[in-house]
């Protein structure tokens, strides 16, 4: 009876997730099947789940355009700033945060970790007020700026979590055979804690590369514009939509993020674990 059950359990468990994970891939498989169909097809009732005359006019067209070829340049290098400067500037207060103790540690964590709870909208007034003041609108390391600062945040907690887990008595042998503090954290601190640079890095690199919202508003310039606003400026009009079009700048733009994920997805979810668990 037992064995029964169990097997019926199992069976059941495999079934809801086979149809979660249609659930979830659907919209996937929608966008890429779009983006090989000609627009005349795409309002037929009912739809064709699998293209009948599949074309890849749109792949050609889009790639011959100069300014989705600018827009991408543009994602890599924003999103490329951002994720090295993150990097940078975590690696040190992460650090601090783990090794040295000084007073209201713990409240000043909790103030830089508040921030996130603030949506981006609120934030963006002031900021495009400062921007405009110092001269960093229509500026790619404006843009930078902007990201490091949304990312740092969470990126700080994650690698501190790497930090707490690797032992004091590593750095106090090391001190003891002469070496320095910038020492410790290069050749000891560093290479043990690669997974969490790594897990920083994909987290900054992604928030950077989806972002909208900073990039419409502080870059109004379209040959500075990144990947989401200039799909959104250019791509989205007021009244008609060329969704066949829009859906194959989708699927070229998520390329980049997809490969990386794949590659590197257990350095993300090993420095979720230890950004969640430690205090």
């Amino acid at each position: 009876m037992n064995n029964k059950k169990d097997y019926f359990t199992l069976i059941s468990t495999r079934v809801l997730l086979v149809v979660f994970l249609i659930f979830l891939l659907f919209p996937v498989y929608w966008m890429i099947s779009t983006s090989f169909k000609d627009n005349s097809v795409l309002f037929k009732i009912p739809p064709e789940w699998i293209p009948q005359n599949p074309t890849i006019k749109n792949y050609v067209k889009l790639l011959s355009e100069n300014y989705f070829l600018t827009y991408y340049k543009n994602s890599f290098i924003v999103s490329g700033g951002a994720t090295v400067l993150t990097m940078f500037v975590a690696m040190f207060a992460g650090y601090g945060f783990s090794r040295f103790r000084f007073r209201a540690k713990n409240l000043i964590m909790l103030l830089i970790l508040s921030t996130q709870m603030f949506p981006v909208v609120s934030l963006l007034i002031s900021l495009y007020t400062m921007y405009k003041n110092y001269g960093l609108l229509n500026n790619r390391f404006g843009l930078v700026l902007a990201m490091t600062t949304a990312s740092l945040p969470f990126s700080i907690l994650m690698i501190k979590g790497f930090f707490d887990d690797i032992s004091i008595h590593l750095e106090e042998a090391a001190r003891i055979d002469g070496c320095g503090r910038f020492g410790i954290l290069w050749r000891i601190i560093f290479p043990l804690a690669k997974p969490g640079f790594l897990a920083v890095g994909i987290y900054t690199f992604l928030l950077a590369w989806d972002d909208l919202l900073y990039s419409i508003t502080l870059v109004n310039k379209d040959e500075l514009r990144t990947l989401p606003s200039g799909i959104s400026m250019r791509y989205m009009g007021e009244f008609a939509y060329d969704w066949a079009n829009v859906m194959t700048v989708c699927v070229t733009a998520t390329i980049p993020v997809l490969i990386l994920f794949m590659f590197l997805q257990r350095y993300m979810v090993a420095g979720l674990t230890a950004g969640a668990v430690k205090g």
